[in-house]
């Protein structure tokens, strides 16, 4: 399964009651292919996982590949800080026909480097789908460490690590290190070009909600060889790339969606909506790229 360079972790849309909205993620899912994005996460950390049911995820895997209806593939997050339960979920899950499995590093329990080898060793046995893991330490106050990584890299369906550490001393041994096969993939927009010239294969994005045609532009001057181009397409897209950060996210890009046209509805607490300030700075930037409505 080719999941493509721009792999977007879809945020979830939810209607005036606070329920899922599949109305919107059909709108939603349009939007995001007919603008570049190669696959899409469903129930990542950017779709509001942690405030969603067991009920709900299903509900939202379910509506997102009828969204989809086979024209990208459709990756689930199913991972939580529970092995046992993990695995259940990514089974029930994959029953569903989703094309692949993103799964974080378990959260808050803090495990050694064997408890993390050991737990995505356990949740990938149990299906045989392809599984991509997550590495946030950020938000998860653990790190995936390189040997812990090239350990997992070795078991046949894990097929490649979204890495968010920031650490690039860490990520330019993994792609040093790492088998061909496994790929490497950005796990946040704005170290997007500094990690495809270390060899990762695209980004798991968020900006690609509202600027997915020019991170796939950034991404084809670079591979064409016009590093100067994608460069300045970085530097173009960094105020975007940060704004959409300056509050917990996925608040700044659920506004940032409306900006444009693409309704979404607000986010779940305990997270908020963001300030009139944050607001206006967003529509700015947007207008600069020329995508408000």
């Amino acid at each position: 399964m080719d999941f493509g360079s721009l792999i977007t972790a879809m945020v979830t849309p939810f209607d005036g009651d606070d329920q899922v909205d599949e109305v919107a993620l059909k709108s939603l899912v349009d939007h995001l292919i007919d603008t570049g994005t190669t696959s899409i996460l469903a129930c990542g950390t950017t779709g509001e996982s942690p405030t969603l049911t067991h009920e709900e995820k299903l509900k939202l895997f379910t509506a997102t590949l009828e969204a989809v209806d086979g024209r990208v593939p459709v990756m689930a997050g199913t991972g939580t800080n529970s092995t046992k339960q993990s695995i259940e979920f990514t089974k029930e899950v994959a029953s569903l026909g989703v094309d692949g499995i993103l799964l974080v590093s378990p959260y808050y329990n803090k495990p050694t480097q064997e408890g993390l080898y050991e737990h995505f060793a356990a949740i990938t046995g149990s299906v045989s789908l392809p599984v991509m893991i997550y590495n946030v330490p950020g938000r998860t106050s653990v790190n995936i460490e390189v040997d812990t990584v090239l350990r997992l890299a070795q078991i046949p369906n894990i097929f490649a690590i979204k890495e968010a550490s920031g650490q690039f001393t860490q990520i330019s041994h993994i792609a040093a290190e790492k088998p061909d096969d496994f790929l490497l993939y950005s796990g946040d927009d704005k170290f997007t070009i500094p990690m495809l010239s270390l060899g990762a294969a695209g980004v798991v994005s968020v900006a690609s909600h509202v600027v997915g045609a020019e991170i796939r532009q950034m991404m084809e001057c670079f591979w064409q060889g016009d590093h100067a181009e994608a460069a300045l397409w970085s530097a173009r897209l960094l105020p975007i790339f940060e704004g959409l950060f300056a509050s917990a996210s996925p608040a700044p890009v659920k506004a940032a969606l409306e900006l444009i046209g693409q309704q979404v509805g607000p986010v779940r607490q305990p997270l908020m909506p963001i300030s009139d300030a944050l607001l206006q700075h967003l529509r700015a930037l947007l207008n600069r790229l020329g995508k408000c409505e």
